[in-house]
């Protein structure tokens, strides 16, 4: 009786991690020349102002970030934030910040929580709460930092890594997305279109 039990609860196991992988594939993440998704969602940023990702982009396009403010990661790549926000600036292209930790929202990525970092890292670009993750489930976004890079008609032209080495800055030898940035600002093809993101996972609450 035991082992037949012990076969059921088995059984039953392996049809829930199947239902939940099922389920994750389902989300796929945009590919290259996607539209952005739910350009007309409202959201909430730490200036107190709502925007959506359309009222965002710049005439040359968009720089999504999915950032947070509890990932050692993002600590790491941060301070590249305002490099390649400025590259993309210099041709007309406008950055926002997304949080999509839903799951910690009561805590450490509250929207106070989230004005106290806009606020310590003197970000020049919205950072917005992604309210149930809503932003990161139609991107099929999972880590923090994940970047997507779209052109003057919202179509995704780069996702991946901001670069290739988190810990030291001067030690990168492939900067992806600036490399994608100059590119599109030129007119040049983008080699790198796509890369792996590293870091920490988003925390969604379901």
């Amino acid at each position: 009786m035991k082992n037949y039990l012990l076969r059921i609860g088995i059984f039953a196991l392996l049809v829930s991690a199947s239902a939940f992988t099922f389920q994750r594939e389902e989300a796929e993440p945009l590919k290259i020349g996607d539209p952005a998704p739910l350009t007309n969602r409202s959201l909430m940023t730490t200036a107190g102002t709502e925007v959506t990702l359309a009222s965002v982009k710049g005439e040359g396009g968009l720089l999504v970030i999915f950032s947070c403010n509890t990932c050692p990661w993002v600590e790491k790549w941060e301070d590249r934030y305002h490099t390649v926000a400025s590259a993309a600036s210099s041709h007309s292209i406008n950055t926002i910040l997304l949080n999509s930790n839903e799951a910690l929202r009561d805590g450490e990525e509250s929207l106070d929580a989230m004005k106290k970092r806009a606020a310590s890292m003197s970000y020049s670009f919205p950072y917005a709460v992604d309210p149930n993750a809503e932003l990161a489930d139609a991107f099929g976004a999972n880590r923090t930092p994940e970047v997507y890079l779209f052109d003057k008609d919202l179509k995704l032209i780069y996702h991946g890594a901001i670069d290739d080495n988190a810990r030291d800055a001067s030690a990168v030898e492939s900067p992806y997305l600036m490399d994608a940035i100059a590119a599109y600002g030129s007119g040049k093809a983008i080699q790198t279109a796509e890369t792996k993101s590293i870091g920490c996972t988003i925390k969604r609450k379901r």
